[in-house]
């Protein structure tokens, strides 16, 4: 049994996370496969989205805790002064990851969920940041991303309590873009994903590398980056002939879909 398993179908990618019987814990080797995953979908030409989920019950229940609790201390030492062989939980990559959040998704397991870039969620989800209650500080980008996507006070208030939030609360916060029947998630998680892939890759990762430039600059820099951006794109780029070709069934599905947005919990 794998315990990262990838199917690829129509340009999408799902990756799920398949160690069940731990609620899909990261072990060593469940990280390395997921990076080597990413990885390679990235790199190729029949990709254009990938989806990440976890095997029911659990998306992601954060790092193995009993390995956590048991290995030698001098390995776990040994460990942090390694390294770093990509900041946060995933690698660097440019292919839109949309993530699936079928069920818990806590502490190591929300920072895996936010790395992605944005959440569907099942009714069925719920979400909790516990590495305070497990006397470990956070390094894969919680207190990062939550603040960014929650607010800073919500962030300190699930990190500080560890609480757990619903499915309905984290579409309420920000968190996650829409609810939907767990039955339906994967479904949902595809049609947004040809939705995406129905639009020329090329054109996607620039946006996608646009929206990660903006994320570290602020005010005056970050609006003059991205009209430099924007600017350079439209001179020497942007292909008029394909929108002259495109141009009414892009409106038509503009008209069509008008009625279908802002989704929230089902």
């Amino acid at each position: 049994m794998a315990l990262v398993e990838v199917e690829v179908a129509d340009l999408v990618a799902t990756v799920t996370l398949n160690r069940p019987e731990a609620r899909n814990a990261l072990s060593g080797e469940v990280t390395q496969l997921l990076d080597r995953a990413i990885t390679e979908l990235d790199a190729r030409a029949d990709v254009g989205a990938i989806i990440l989920t976890g095997a029911d019950p659990a998306f992601c229940a954060g790092f193995d805790l009993k390995a956590l609790s048991t290995e030698l201390r001098s390995v776990q030492q040994q460990r942090q002064r390694s390294p770093l062989s990509h900041l946060g939980l995933m690698p660097a990559h440019d292919t839109p990851v949309i993530g699936a959040i079928n069920g818990p998704a806590v502490t190591g397991g929300l920072e895996l969920a936010m790395c992605c870039d944005f959440l569907i969620a099942s009714d069925r989800a719920r979400f909790a940041d516990t590495h305070a209650r497990v006397g470990v500080v956070p390094g894969g980008g919680m207190s990062i991303r939550l603040p960014q996507l929650i607010g800073p006070d919500r962030a300190r208030r699930m990190s500080f309590t560890g609480d757990f939030i619903s499915a309905t609360t984290a579409y309420e916060w920000g968190l996650v873009t829409e609810v939907v029947p767990h039955e339906s998630l994967m479904e949902r998680a595809r049609a947004v994903a040809a939705a995406i892939t129905s639009i020329p890759a090329a054109y996607v990762r620039e946006v996608r590398r646009l929206y990660a430039a903006m994320e570290e600059l602020t005010g005056q820099e970050a609006w003059a980056a991205e009209a430099k951006i924007a600017r350079e794109w439209m001179e020497q780029r942007f292909d008029q002939a394909r929108l002259a070709g495109e141009r009414d069934a892009i409106i038509a599905r503009g008209r069509s879909s008008s009625n279908a947005e802002g989704r929230g919990p089902a």
